[in-house]
């Protein structure tokens, strides 16, 4: 029923949007206006060239959602632009209709919609798209915070994250602590980072490229018990939670009391083909998607309307796609575990990883829903932990760091690429790319060792991949053998 529910608002939204243009169009004359007395049949060549022309009634019958690039929308009269125009920033529109596409534009607010029905949002919040998963964490901090303010992060975030924090946030007067979120211990160490002025606590689980799993329900609740719930005091910090590596498939941060915001880099897994950037900002407070809104409108940008499009397209395989991934990720990580040139695999699915401790305080367990809705769902819903793996080469330093660089060198199948999430899998090393603006030490306190590898798994033949990864290690191993002999 939800489903349908969803399925019949997004329709519902197409042809709200192509009514009026199309109720009283005539076989002779389709332009733009809905007003037959508004605009005359053009009749001179130059005129004709610039008018608007819609196709025929019905056209909104299609089943997939229609793209609409148009930058501005036709006004019924002066007093409905001045309506629109004085309407306070919401991330939806109203029956109004759209305006200015750096408003919000029809393309992007039904993709808005699908991604705010797999959060779990109420129709009090919303969720807003931008041009990148960057531009939607950037724009979510700015609509919180302000000179003055504090905010507490993880040692070990999105690299980005971190050189948007250090490279402005603080250079705007904004104070910053980094912890250590990971693991049981995580939520004190939020707690005795909070101040009087803290207005987000941001947190990245499963992290990026640790995939170590932070405690929300424990957050949460440190952050009530210090400033109370939002309905007690609606100043409390935004609890924040970046869960890109997890997806609305395994993890809904906004069912977890205390959660304000979840973000998704949409680029990744949502997309699933490495062919768009955007980003996803989700909440179930109108207060903070009146801000936010506010800084799209005025500072970012709205996911234009192609990308858009195509982002729909992709969250429709995004079930069937999650499952591989994980099916395919945890046999990879098998033989990472078992390998000699590999000092330590994080993998949530297996048993030596650290936040998968057993028990019903297990955080792996409650990290990974894998698509289910119900725990009625697990004997039908296969078990999964996602398709990101972190593998550690052994050595120390410099040879570490050369050793995965050779790893990533020698692969075959899995590309050497930034970004996740794709149906193809990627391989990249983080001290010498994605992390690389993070000063070592830093880095180091984050858990990300000079010889960490990030595996993005993909859909392919699981052996294919496992294959590729082992041919790769032996032959790093042989050529420092031969090199020994030598």
């Amino acid at each position: 029923m939800a489903f349908a529910t969803t399925h019949r608002s997004t329709l519902a939204l197409s042809r709200q949007v192509n009514k009026n243009a199309l109720k009283s169009l005539s076989s002779t004359r389709q332009l733009s206006s809905s007003d037959d007395k508004k605009h005359a049949t053009p009749t001179s060549f130059a005129t004709k060239c610039a008018s608007l022309y819609h196709p025929s009634a019905g056209a909104n019958r299609g089943l997939a959602p229609p793209i609409y690039f148009g930058s501005t929308f036709l006004l019924d009269d002066a007093d409905h632009g001045a309506r629109l125009h004085g309407k306070k920033e919401a991330a939806y529109t109203d029956q109004d209709g759209f305006v200015y596409s750096r408003w919000g534009s029809p393309t992007n607010e039904a993709c808005a919609k699908q991604i705010a029905a797999l959060e779990g949002v109420d129709e009090r919040g919303g969720t807003l798209l931008f041009g990148s998963g960057m531009s939607g964490i950037t724009s979510a901090l700015m609509s919180a915070l302000k000179a003055g303010d504090h905010a507490v992060f993880p040692y070990t975030v999105y690299g980005g994250t971190h050189e948007f924090i250090k490279e402005f946030a603080i250079h705007w007067g904004i104070e910053v602590d980094f912890i250590d979120a990971a693991g049981q211990r995580g939520p004190e160490a939020y707690k005795a980072a909070l101040r009087e002025n803290t207005k987000v606590v941001y947190c990245e689980t499963p992290a990026n490229p640790t995939c170590r799993i932070t405690d929300l329900k424990g957050v949460g609740r440190v952050v009530d018990e210090v400033y109370g719930t939002r309905e007690e005091n609606p100043n409390r910090p935004w609890v924040m939670v970046d869960g890109t590596f997890a997806t609305p498939y395994h993890q809904r941060a906004l069912d977890i009391p205390g959660v304000d915001v979840s973000i998704q880099s949409c680029t990744k897994y949502l997309g699933g083909h490495s062919d768009i950037l955007a980003g996803a900002v989700s909440s179930k407070s109108p207060e903070f998607c009146y801000g936010i809104a506010k800084v799209q409108k005025l500072i970012t940008a709205p996911l234009n309307p192609m990308d858009s499009y195509l982002l729909m397209r992709g969250i429709r395989t995004l079930d069937v796609r999650m499952q591989r991934h994980g099916e395919n990720a945890l046999q990879v990580a098998k033989m990472l575990d078992e390998h000699p040139l590999v000092a330590a695999t994080f993998y949530p699915g297996l048993e030596s990883h650290p936040d998968n401790t057993g028990g019903d305080d297990c955080l792996v367990a409650q990290a990974f829903r894998s698509g289910r809705d119900s725990p009625e769902d697990a004997s039908i819903m296969p078990q999964t932990y996602g398709g990101m793996i972190a593998f550690v080469v052994a050595g120390e330093g410099d040879v570490a760091l050369e050793r995965a660089k050779k790893v990533c060198e020698g692969l075959r199948v899995v590309n050497l690429a930034v970004s996740l999430g794709s149906v193809e899998s990627l391989v990249e090393h983080p001290a010498s790319m994605t992390h690389a603006m993070i000063p070592r030490e830093d880095r180091l306190a984050g858990g990300l060792d000079d010889g960490l590898i990030r595996i993005s798994v993909g859909i392919e033949r699981a052996s294919d991949l496992v294959e590729d990864l082992k041919q790769s290690l032996d032959r790093v191993m042989e050529e420092e053998r031969a090199e020994r002999a030598a």
